[in-house]
């Protein structure tokens, strides 16, 4: 069994904990958690389980790290802290630990990721012996393996389109609703996530990706982006009031540009309720949905559902994001001390899963 640590407790640290404690191969040997109030609660209900599992939560990361796990799934955030998240990971390779993480977005396409953020880590990796493996919980499978497994089904293919399309009142996260993606928002607001070239920064390693699988040489990329305002104020479960006049919808694109043209796109589509800008594209049933779309010959368009929390969309996608990542982790310890992507990380099948009851 492989000892694993999760380190954070949030959308995605809950999911972490849940896939884990599934997973034949680990065994949950730590959780570390920042907030006071989670010191000492057990592992088993900050998952969301209905049982514990006998592992209480920490703020040692110094302790946790000296027993020498063999793998950390680090599920803090990355979004506004990222050199704090890079320093923790670090620290955990330098454990020896496999790390697998969705924090560091520079690092979707590590091998042309800046040598500021690339160099350090291959120096933790030859000091400690430790890996990482970087994928999107957006979710990374829907924007790099997926649409290339799916390309090869194709005769032609002269688009690919990657769409993440979701109700973001099912996202418990109300500051990165309303001040990184700007729900809510005076429509002058310039959210952080939808700056000019932030977009780019954390799609674009993706984007890279594919191209590189695909054997095209990109000429650049570049972002779209669309913003709609609400018609009448809508109140959500999650986050209270929305009002009218307030930004409601946000449509973006990164495009990978070959030959003129932009031939590898993803998209996101997002709203804080489904009235607004319903000429948008919309998932099957409202909630949310991945999609697929190859345009070619034949054109193919596969859209994939998941939900998890109940019938929550947006724990269903957290949760498949942190089943991609979890279930690398015996490969990556099998595998030599590096960093990895998407394109070197197998997606496994679900071995010693099936039928498999939660412990």
């Amino acid at each position: 069994m492989i000892s694993t640590v999760v380190w954070g407790t949030g959308n995605v640290g809950r999911a972490a904990i849940r896939a884990v404690d599934a997973h034949p191969a680990l065994e949950l040997a730590a959780v570390l958690v920042h907030n006071p109030d989670k010191v000492g609660r057990d592992a088993g209900e900050l998952g969301g389980l209905t049982h514990e599992l006998g592992v209480a939560a920490t703020d040692d990361i110094d302790v946790v790290l000296a027993a020498g796990p063999g793998a950390v799934v680090y599920a803090a955030s990355g979004d506004i802290r990222p050199d704090d998240a890079l320093a923790d990971i670090l620290r955990a390779i330098r454990a020896g630990a496999v790390v697998v993480t969705p924090a560091m977005y520079g690092l979707y396409d590590q091998r042309n990721a800046p040598p500021e953020l690339r160099e350090p880590l291959l120096a933790a990796v030859a000091d400690g012996g430790g890996s990482l493996f970087v994928s999107g919980v957006d979710p990374g499978w829907g924007n790099d393996v997926l649409p290339l497994l799916i390309s090869g089904l194709g005769s032609t293919v002269d688009v690919i389109r990657c769409q993440e399309i979701f109700d973001y009142s099912t996202y418990e996260q109300e500051d990165s609703v309303r001040y990184l993606v700007g729900m809510g928002q005076p429509m002058d607001y310039e959210p952080m996530m939808l700056a000019p070239s932030i977009p780019t920064m954390v799609w674009g390693g993706q984007i890279r990706l594919m191209a590189r699988a695909l054997g095209v040489e990109l000429d650049d990329i570049r972002e779209t982006l669309d913003r709609r305002a609400l018609d009448a104020t809508v109140s959500t479960r999650t986050m209270g009031e929305f009002e009218a006049g307030t930004q409601g919808a946000v449509r973006f694109e990164v495009q990978g540009i070959v030959e003129g043209e932009p031939r590898i796109v993803i998209e996101h589509v997002t709203r804080i309720h489904p009235s607004c800008a319903p000429d948008w594209p919309t998932p099957p049933d409202g909630a949310g949905a991945h999609r697929v779309i190859i345009e070619g010959r034949p054109r193919i368009e596969v859209t994939i559902e998941a939900t998890d929390e109940g019938e929550n969309r947006s724990a269903g996608g957290n949760a498949t994001a942190v089943g991609r990542l979890v279930s690398a982790i015996d490969w990556l310890v099998a595998a030599e001390p590096g960093l990895y992507d998407a394109l070197d990380v197998p997606l496994l099948p679900a071995v010693g899963k099936l039928g498999r009851r939660q412990r």
